[in-house]
């Protein structure tokens, strides 16, 4: 088949269902990130739903970022769900019938295969959202799920390591290693959520702040989860903060860079009945989430010298 058909068939327009997988390389370093929302794309409270079904996957920059941020690359997505570990898939259905098409930054549709999932719209993105459902209930107690995305192709590939031989007709390719059921966490992007009604919430803020104290809209941060998926967060609006919400225990990074608004200066981590601690200039933090921080939020404060 001519190239320039397929160059065709992954530059169709929004909401166009693509029967092709259109690839991103194996190797790639995704950008962008994903993050749960309702059918219409509007937020929820701390990312809790009232039920599973409630749950949409949208995609491209992350809320609050600037307009010059990276969106998902172009290409053909597989998603998964499952428990905050990562190690118990709840996805039930085959990969082929979770498949979705990104173009221009942003979700345009999903992979017609009989069996694709529910779609809505954002129209504040221009983007379609699709349901995650159907999944199995979580075996987690605070409630709380992982939803996961992944180029094809890395899925593909992951899976075929795993020694599956139809990945796309498989439910579970099962986990080894670093490979969670065909998902390699260097190649995914992930968000946490829950789906039940609680006001019990772990947040980690990071406050980009200028000399007076006052929170610099629009600068970003890179997180790296417990797993190793990276994804980037951004300061939704002016006087927010970086928001990651619903943390696993464990041990996550934050990468924290310069860029335009925001020269490194002197940073501090504050964890709920926790010492300071301190430090200087742009560097990978490591911040640990203990089992006892049931609810609230760990705080990072970056000064920004312009």
């Amino acid at each position: 088949m001519k190239p320039d058909f397929f160059k065709y068939a992954c530059g169709l327009g929004l909401a166009v269902v693509v029967l092709l997988g259109c690839s991103i390389p194996a190797q790639a370093q995704l950008s962008g990130a994903i993050f749960t929302t309702l059918p219409d794309g509007s937020a929820v409270n701390f990312n809790i739903y009232a039920s599973k079904s409630d749950v949409y996957l949208d995609g491209g920059p992350p809320p609050g970022a600037p307009s010059t941020a990276a969106g998902l690359p172009d290409g053909t997505y597989v998603f998964q769900v499952t428990d905050p570990s990562g190690k118990t898939l709840l996805s039930l259905d085959p990969a082929r019938c979770r498949q979705f098409t990104v173009l221009n930054g942003n979700i345009n549709g999903v992979v017609v295969t009989g069996c694709q999932h529910l779609t809505g719209f954002d129209s504040g993105r221009n983007s379609v959202t699709v349901q995650l459902m159907p999944y199995a209930d979580t075996p987690n107690n605070g409630g709380e799920y992982k939803a996961w995305a992944t180029p094809v192709q890395n899925y593909i590939d992951g899976c075929t390591t795993l020694g599956v031989a139809d990945p796309l007709g498989t439910i579970d390719c099962g986990i080894t290693g670093g490979d969670f059921h065909g998902f390699i966490p260097s190649h995914s992007k992930t968000d946490n959520f829950k789906a039940r009604t609680t006001t019990g919430n772990r947040e980690m803020d990071t406050n980009f702040v200028n000399s007076t104290g006052q929170n610099i809209p629009f600068i970003c941060e890179t997180w790296i989860d417990t797993l190793g998926v990276s994804n980037t967060v951004c300061a939704t609006s002016p006087q927010e903060s970086a928001k990651v919400e619903d943390v696993e225990t464990g041990v996550h990074h934050f990468v924290i860079f310069n860029q335009p608004g925001c020269t490194v200066g002197n940073i501090s981590i504050q964890v709920p009945n926790g010492p300071i601690q301190y430090f200087t200039g742009p560097q990978t933090l490591e911040v640990k989430v203990p089992a006892g921080f049931k609810t609230g939020s760990i705080e990072i404060f970056v000064n920004c010298n312009f």
